[in-house]
This record gives structure tokens, sequence and C-alpha cells, in this order.
């Protein structure tokens, strides 16, 4: 499934490094962490109804992934609270938008892998799209499994969320080429990880299952939807899943920010899910949008 493009963002400003600059003068330096080595952290933010869905667990996030990094000089939360505030209000964004939000570990003094050429401190970009959510939730997704494994924390730490997603790609690639929408990553022990793009659930005679994270990201909607089933009785079990278990399962959905709860309906050539599952489903995508206003922070 391709995102289309929105006339709307034509005309759109960007922050970035306090600057908010017309769409095609938006630019970072070629010495540039980003461009040198991906040496960056992201987060993508959903505008609901005036708010930012779940912003401080966004930027306690970044945060944590920029001292992982060992980045210097990184902006405070209030600091970026404000460029992202500044960047909506300047594009009159109040509902139907997307924001990513990159902080670099920022400009080189000369081209090297050596952080310690870094030495102006982060790069902050703010970038806000008029884009709605990636999938079609009412129809679903079909996807394949990919060849390629997510890596753990052996080869470089999934918590860690960082700009360099060429894993994540190259098992794109595999959806594309086989006409589906995303492709299933295993973990180097041929369990499930996620999806290319979004984490994994599946609903077991009416019981929540999902696959660890030892290698993958614990998304923040990911969170959000263990304690919502929690709060609704549900029993969830965090646990090593095989493919097999997906494509017998009584329904199986992806969660993520730009998604939010999307129905997986077709793995490796065979239609999953049923009414019962499907249920569950309902009822779990329905508390999601009744927690939006509470979990919105206004925008300021």
């Amino acid at each position: 499934m391709l995102q289309r493009y929105d006339t709307r963002n034509t005309n759109i400003l960007v922050h970035v490094n306090g600057e908010l600059v017309p769409r095609e003068k938006a630019k970072v330096s070629v010495f540039d962490s980003s461009v040198q080595g991906g040496d960056a952290v992201w987060e993508g933010l959903r505008v609901y109804q005036g708010g930012v869905m779940m912003l401080s667990r966004h930027l306690d996030r970044m945060q944590a992934s920029a001292r992982a990094l060992q980045f210097e000089n990184v902006p405070s939360n209030g600091a970026i609270r404000g460029a992202l505030f500044d960047t909506l209000k300047a594009n009159a964004m109040t509902d139907g938008a997307h924001v990513r939000l990159t902080l670099t570990r920022g400009e080189k003094i000369t081209s090297g892998m050596d952080p310690r050429l870094n030495q102006k401190g982060c790069t902050l970009i703010v970038l806000a799209e008029w884009k709605p959510v990636v999938y079609d939730n009412a129809k679903g997704i079909r996807v394949i499994t990919s060849s390629i494994r997510r890596m753990g924390p052996d080869v470089l730490d999934p918590k860690i969320h960082h700009n360099n997603l060429l894993n994540n790609i190259l098992a794109k690639l595999e959806a594309n080429a086989a006409g589906v929408d995303a492709a299933i990553m295993l973990d180097k022990n041929e369990h499930v990880a996620e999806l290319n793009d979004i984490n994994l659930f599946c609903v077991i005679g009416g019981e929540l299952h999902t696959p660890t994270t030892t290698s993958c990201l614990g998304g923040i909607t990911r969170a959000l939807v263990l304690e919502l089933a929690l709060e609704a009785g549900i029993t969830v079990h965090v646990r090593d899943i095989s493919v097999s278990e997906l494509i017998t399962a009584d329904a199986v959905f992806g969660t993520g920010t730009m998604g939010e709860l999307t129905p997986v309906t077709w793995i490796d050539g065979r239609t999953v899910g049923n009414a019962r599952g499907n249920d569950l489903l309902s009822r779990l995508a329905e508390a999601f949008h009744m927690a939006v206003p509470r979990l919105c922070e206004p925008i300021d």
C-alpha cells in the first residue's frame, strides 16, 4: 500500500534547527550525521483533534535513544515540544496530520565516523504533513514472511529508535515484489518479531498474544493496546510466537502510530482470522479511539 501525496503539503513549513523554512528549502548539511552514517533517532507523532497523541511518551523515548547513542547537547523535552507546537501552528494543523520528529547527532567539522567530529550539537527536524493513517483499517492488509531477519541486541539493540532502517527496507522490498502490503520479520530463532513497519498481535481463544521485544522495538501504540486489553479484562501473553500460530489465530493485527490498529487478513497465501477474533479486535479498536482524547497533549 503506497502512501499518496497530499497537495496540501506543497507549501508546508518545516522546522530545521530553530528555523521554520518552506518545504523546498528544508535541508541539512552534507556533513550532518544523518547523511554521513544514518546517525540519528526519530519519533512518529499523530495529531488528533487539536492535540498530539502520547507526546510525553514519545519525547521520553527519543531522549532515551539519544542517551543510548551518547548524543551531546540534546535539546530538552520542553525545547522539542516548543519546536513541534510552533511547526503545527505555522501549518494550521490540528487534526489528521503526522509528524516525523528527527534528532541527529549534528553536523561534523569534517567527514568521518568518529562522534568526536560532532562539535556543534544536535540537529532537530520537525516535519509535519497532512496525512491519513497509512493503512486502510477497514480492509486490512496482506503480508508475507520476509527472508530478512530483524536484528537483536547482539547486533544493534532495537530499543534504540534509530534512523538506520535498511534492515526494514530490505524486508519491505520483498513485500513490494510479492505485491503485498508488508512483511513479517523473524528473529534469529525464527520467532515472529514484527512487521517491517509496525508491531504484531494475535488473538487466540479470546486471549491476546504478542511477541517479546527481544528483537523489535516496544512500540508506544503496542504498549497502549496492552494497557487497554488489561483494563478490559482480556488476558495478555507476551511470548515467542511462530508464523504458523499467526496463520491459525482467530485474528492478527498490527499496531503503530501511523497505522493505529490494522487487521492482517492474509499471510503467505492463507486467509487468517474469524468472526470471534475480529470481534475482540473491534473492541480494542474502539477502546483505542475512546482513549485518544485523554491521551492527546493540547497544542499550545
